[in-house]
């Protein structure tokens, strides 16, 4: 490619509207890419990053606007026409067939396979992809063996393998590992190296938009707000063009003298789905006034101990105690009755329901409070009233409460989610991956919120896979590892590269377990 062709858009994106009811997405947006060029798209949750790239992959279809690939307008009416100009899309929650293996996964749906598949062929193909952009993955593993850094490796390949030139990669390191995340970035960078076109839509990790892209537009409330090369940009004035003011990228820890024991685990231990013994034997105590802080690799018991604290899975043996009250069998209800509060991991598929409004989300946690069921007819009037007072608390970026969940963005659905636990006030608070995915504006307010709740007297157990989420907020620091607390930590002597060491197995000596 000469160099006169890479200075040439690729891609280029011209007015593009968008509307949906109540709201407008995408408001008159320019946006361009050139080959072997890295342009990262900034915004916070609902800016209007997604539903442009959507149009973009032919998910949507613009009210206004055209698209360009080439300087040859083009209109996609579906993802194939997107595919067929070689623009491919990496969805933060993936499409992939857990049962199948990865070969299979990456040949399935292309738009050439024929009726009968050739699978030795297509090993060959997609080995020479491998070779070329340093991928490693195992092509006969099945998905459901992966890790969520080779399942995002899987994704790309599919993309590539179907003739991708440029690439789009939607939150690409919200679930990966630091190690995982390395290994990406060095890809992504040697993709770019070969004249791909990789456009990034990114909401809180800004140390890595400084690292790996060339340019940055910063999208808020659907207009560009912000077009600069990323050399000219520093975190604090990304996140200020994000959300319109300065933010704390460090939530201060407050302290409190701590009460009674509100939480008390005693050798705990729960299975997981497959059989094998996910949590092993944990203790451990949560008082009035602190915050718990569970750090570890996704996948070393954290959801299991989640789910069996919050009542969803029945441990095997030991014992859980709130506020006194022995819980170990109770159902969930029971729990929030004694004072649990559950913020999950999930917020789209366990934490709400997509087709019912904020009102009906909100009754999720107080449909069975006599203060809004009276004989068994829920009080709609009042439950509105306090839909509306929670919005406005918690600054839902909402047309009113009767707008279905699912068209929320992420960020405006955490913030109801929480809204919804933490105005019972209750005893525990149980915040499973509260900031995942959410832009650094929605971040600082989630992790405020829970020093909130600590302030006024509650325990709170924070489950991150973000260290300095858990360093900056945590009075204590439990690194666990493959089912086990590797040692329990007070804050003043939770250094990052001490707990980082834990997390891999090892103890406080660095003695491996």
């Amino acid at each position: 490619m000469t160099q006169e062709e890479k200075s040439q858009p690729v891609l280029s994106a011209r007015g593009i509207t968008k509307r949906f009811p109540g709201v407008v997405a995408n408001d008159g947006i320019d946006f361009d890419i050139r080959p072997g060029e890295i342009h990262a798209i900034l915004g916070e949750n609902g800016a209007g990053k997604t539903t442009l790239m959507n149009i973009l992959f032919g998910l949507y279809q613009p009210d206004e606007g055209e698209i360009y690939i080439h300087g040859e307008k083009v209109e996609f009416k579906s993802p194939l026409d997107a595919i067929e100009h070689g623009i491919g899309m990496v969805h933060q929650h993936r499409k992939l067939v857990e049962a199948h293996t990865v070969l299979e996964n990456i040949v399935l749906g292309h738009p050439h396979a024929g009726t009968i598949l050739n699978l030795r062929r297509a090993e060959q193909e997609v080995r020479k992809l491998c070779e070329e952009y340093g991928f490693k993955v195992d092509f006969r593993a099945k998905v459901w063996q992966l890790s969520e850094g080779e399942k995002q490796m899987v994704e790309i390949l599919k993309a590539l393998y179907r003739g991708a030139k440029i690439l789009i990669l939607d939150e690409p390191t919200s679930a990966l590992t630091p190690v995982e995340t390395r290994l990406l970035l060095d890809s992504v960078q040697a993709m770019a190296k070969k004249d791909l076109a990789i456009v990034p839509f990114i909401t809180h990790k800004l140390p890595i938009v400084l690292e790996i892209s060339d340019r940055v537009t910063v999208l808020r409330k659907g207009k560009v707000v912000a077009r600069l090369e990323t050399r000219h940009a520093t975190e604090k004035s990304l996140a200020r063009e994000m959300v319109g003011r300065d933010v704390l990228f460090r939530v201060e820890r407050q302290e409190v003298e701590p009460g009674k024991p509100v939480l008390e685990v005693e050798d705990l231990v729960v299975q997981s789905d497959k059989g094998f013994l996910a949590v092993e034997g944990v203790s451990f105590t949560i008082r009035e006034g602190e915050i718990f802080g569970l750090a570890g690799v996704s996948g070393n018991g954290q959801q299991e101990l989640v789910e069996a604290l919050a009542g969803l899975r029945k441990p095997v043996s030991g014992r859980i105690v709130l506020d006194g009250v022995d819980v170990t069998h109770l159902p969930p209800l029971e729990r929030w009755k004694t004072g649990l509060g559950y913020i999950p991991a999930d917020r789209i598929h366990m934490g709400s329901i997509g087709d019912f409004t904020l009102v009906e989300n909100v009754l999720l946690n107080y449909y069975f409070d006599q203060e809004y069921n009276r004989g068994g007819i829920l009080d709609y009037r009042k439950a509105r009233q306090m839909t509306e007072q929670l919005i406005e608390e918690f600054n839902v970026a909402t047309p009113g409460p009767d707008v279905l969940g699912r068209n929320l963005s992420g960020g405006n659905l955490q913030k109801v989610i929480l809204a919804r636990v933490l105005s019972r006030r209750p005893r525990l608070v149980i915040a499973d991956l509260p900031s995942q995915g959410l832009d650094v504006g929605a971040t600082e307010f989630v992790r405020n919120k829970l020093v909130e709740a600590k302030v006024n007297g509650a325990a709170v157990l924070l489950i991150s896979e973000d260290l300095d989420e858990i360093l900056d907020i945590s009075d204590w620091v439990a690194p666990i590892y493959e089912g086990r607390f590797m040692g329990i930590v007070p804050a003043a002597e939770a250094e990052r590269e001490k707990i980082g060491v834990m997390m891999a197995g090892y103890n406080a000596e660095g003695v491996a377990q």
